[in-house]
């Protein structure tokens, strides 16, 4: 293949995606998308690796990524990794679409049929207006069906029921995170620690285990109120209890390591590299690498394998995009340890579906890779057509 344009777009309705489209000499256009910092990335894709992919003679999933590594914070998530991963799921859509093969049997074949999924459980305007993990960024106050936040902190019993109900048997909930910002991590009060316990507490009186709960901490707690409310949390036996410090504390998690309540990191780790001191420590029971924020669909799927050799299973993030969540599938159907398939029910029925075609379903609590070319997911022609979207396009001109 070679690049003939590269074209990005922002989409007015969600200010921190930004979809890529590469369309290549043979007529052939894979999508691909990245997610917070949309600007940031767009400037880098046309200023920095447009030029050298439009240069290119063939281009290869592998090839760019090596041709495109950043020199400077390769181990951190920043525009550069996230640009990267944008391009390099365009890549492999492309690829899917010039063989006429789902991106399932690219990787080898599926290991499984379908994926159990959970629901994150965030409202249709979640992180919708900055880049911040803070609870103004929640987009709390809206009308509507799917607003799980908002339910989850005012009815979680009735939110875990109608989860339950519609065959969803996962829910990821973070009552904790107003308090963290509060202290700044470093300590939660007695009546904040029994605020958020009362949540927990009442999704149990109403489901009971049925539901698998994982709390959600985000990463915005020093290792001593962690403890406190891992300590806490223990009676309810949830799932998992996500990044309750931040991921490159390695020491700090091995502590944390010693409690019953099993332990989940990765979505903001970059690949193998920032992968390998949490799994090498053993400080982690679940590895929940985003596929854009670690570099893209070529960097996931060894992060995946190197998690597989320390006996450790992989949940792909999902809370970003549409190509994302089924590029995520594709990998976790054939991924051995593939455990569990985040999604945001939300997010599938509002902005996802606004702006893409493919989105995948989910039946009874169950999601499937599909078998269309490459990863499935196709722009709307209304988002290209629409002048209210961000648009910029870089070509050859030989």
């Amino acid at each position: 293949m070679r690049i003939r344009s590269v074209r990005t777009i922002r989409p007015a309705i969600q200010q921190n995606l930004l979809f890529i489209l590469l369309e290549t000499d043979e007529g052939v256009t894979g999508l691909g998308e990245a997610f917070f910092g949309a600007q940031a990335v767009e400037a880098y894709i046309h200023e920095t690796a447009a030029p050298l992919l439009l240069e290119m003679v063939e281009v290869s999933p592998e090839s760019v990524a090596v041709a495109l590594a950043p020199y400077v914070g390769f181990q951190g998530a920043g525009a550069e990794v996230r640009g990267n991963a944008a391009i390099d799921f365009a890549l492999w859509d492309a690829l899917g679409h010039s063989t006429g093969r789902p991106l399932v049997d690219l990787l080898g074949g599926a290991v499984r049929p379908r994926l159990e999924v959970y629901n994150t459980c965030a409202g249709t305007g979640y992180v919708s207006a900055t880049i911040g993990q803070h609870s103004e960024n929640w987009g709390l106050g809206r009308s509507g069906s799917y607003e799980d936040l908002e339910a989850f902190l005012t009815r979680p019993g009735e939110l875990a029921r109608d989860l339950l109900d519609s065959g969803i048997r996962g829910m990821k909930v973070w009552p904790f995170d107003r308090a963290a910002e509060a202290s700044n991590g470093t300590d939660i009060s007695r009546a904040e620690l029994a605020e958020g316990i009362g949540i927990i507490s009442r999704i149990r009186d109403e489901v009971g285990l049925d539901m698998k709960l994982m709390v959600e901490l985000h990463g915005l707690w020093n290792r001593p109120a962690a403890d406190k409310i891992l300590r806490a949390l223990e009676p309810y036996e949830p799932y998992w209890v996500e990044d309750p410090i931040r991921p490159d504390t390695v020491e700090a998690y091995r502590h944390l390591r010693g409690r019953s309540i099993p332990i989940a990191a990765g979505e903001t780790v970059v690949g193998r590299r920032g992968a390998l001191p949490l799994l090498q420590a053993g400080a982690i029971d679940v590895l929940t690498l985003d596929l854009q924020w670690c570099g893209g669909l070529t960097e996931a799927r060894k992060t995946a394998s190197l998690a597989d050799t320390f006996g450790v299973p992989v949940a792909p993030h999902d809370c970003t995009g549409p190509v994302s969540l089924a590029t995520g599938i594709h990998l976790s159907s054939s991924q051995p340890n593939a455990l569990i398939q985040e999604t945001a029910r939300a997010f599938l029925h509002s902005w996802y579906r606004e702006l893409v075609e493919g989105v995948p379903e989910i039946i009874d609590g169950w999601i499937e890779h599909t078998r269309a070319p490459g990863h499935g997911i196709t722009l709307r022609e209304s988002v290209l057509a629409d002048p209210a979207n961000a648009t910029r396009t870089s070509a050859r001109t030989r």
